[in-house]
């Protein structure tokens, strides 16, 4: 296996990781804005509890999957950058207005006219950012993204405004809010609470495969190289059928109120999607020209790269894995506790 093509897939496996631990926390600002009823409040209060002590920390996924691209398939990188510079844009943009609003909801006590003004930003551009992350993915599945001599032969909308982009950017939202609602079923032993959001997981769980489905559809006429890796790529139909599987065995959870097993079942169908499409979109890294081999930097660059990202494991997972059990572990034994009694 060529250092391009291992530099890929830890890229792929960074986005996949990304998805599972930053995807809820958008989803969880897309219910803040979504919360409603008797038990609004004590929805927004679980939320932010949910994803207040790491929800900073997820971002080095991201990051990493940006540094790597640069570094090692720097005409990817540019290419993306000219030809999605406006959800590129607004992407930054909604992280960046996500953080800092939620902080001055949090911690600010001047006025409650300012915090509830926070409030509504940070849950909007907790919604904006996953929509435009999936267009971009869309969109460099597509073969919409076409640079030369560093203009975007498609302008600035139509690389990424119609309909392809448009409904994986819907599906990207969907499925990190079904994940989030998952996830926070297990936040709390509240069972009201808990009901509240097992029903949006179905909600949203059924809004995802909806999506997904019409995705596969609008694919047949806008993005055909995608769908064919997705019918036609050995082994890539062993990944949908896992992920049909979990999203059967998360369904049945959400019904039966097994929530600790709906929120295993939720992760891995994400994860297999992700996955999925990774490898149906192997070799290229945006259709239709650039390729992991015909973009890569020099072989020893790549290997650094690889190094460095070796290296830099050796501090982060295990600095994570104490951030988690330090804040995570007592909610998920509570919760361990509650799924076994249902048993």
């Amino acid at each position: 296996m060529s250092t391009a093509v291992i530099l890929a897939a830890v890229m792929l496996a960074a986005l996949v990781i990304y998805s599972l631990f930053g995807g809820p926390d958008y989803g969880a600002g897309f219910w803040d804005l979504m919360c409603s009823g008797p038990r609004r409040q004590d929805q927004r209060d679980l939320i932010a509890s949910a994803i207040q002590p790491v929800w900073e920390a997820n971002h080095i996924w991201l990051i990493l999957v940006v540094v790597l691209t640069f570094s090692g398939f720097p005409a990817v990188f540019s290419w993306i950058s000219l030809g999605l510079a406006v959800p590129i844009f607004l992407i930054l943009l909604g992280i960046v207005l996500r953080g800092s609003s939620y902080v001055f909801r949090a911690y600010f006590t001047g006025s409650i006219r300012t915090q509830l003004f926070c409030g509504k930003i940070f849950s909007i551009s907790s919604s904006i950012t996953p929509l435009f992350l999936g267009i971009v993915i869309g969109a460099i599945s597509s073969d919409a993204v076409i640079v030369k001599d560093g203009v975007s032969e498609n302008g600035f909308l139509g690389t990424w405004f119609h309909p392809f982009p448009l409904i994986v950017g819907m599906l990207s939202l969907s499925l990190f809010a079904y994940l989030s609602a998952c996830y926070l079923t297990i936040e709390t032993n509240d069972a009201s609470l808990q009901n509240d959001f097992r029903n949006r997981a179905l909600t949203s769980g059924l809004a995802s495969i909806i999506f997904a489905v019409l995705t596969y559809v609008v694919a047949g006429n806008s993005a055909r190289p995608i769908r064919d890796g997705l019918s036609r790529v050995p082994y890539v139909w062993l990944i949908e059928l896992g992920a049909v599987i979990a999203v059967l065995v998360a369904f049945h959870a959400l019904w039966s109120r097994r929530y600790l097993r709906a929120r295993m079942a939720a992760a891995a169908q994400v994860a297999l999607i992700v996955t999925g499409w990774g490898v149906a979109q192997y070799p290229c890294l945006v259709r239709p020209e650039l390729t992991i081999f015909n973009s890569a930097a020099p072989s020893n660059i790549l290997s650094d790269l690889e190094i460095a990202v070796a290296v830099g494991a050796l501090v982060l997972i295990p600095s994570l894995i104490l951030l988690l059990s330090v804040f995570k572990t007592q909610r998920k034994s509570i919760s361990a506790v509650a799924d076994t009694t249902l048993d």
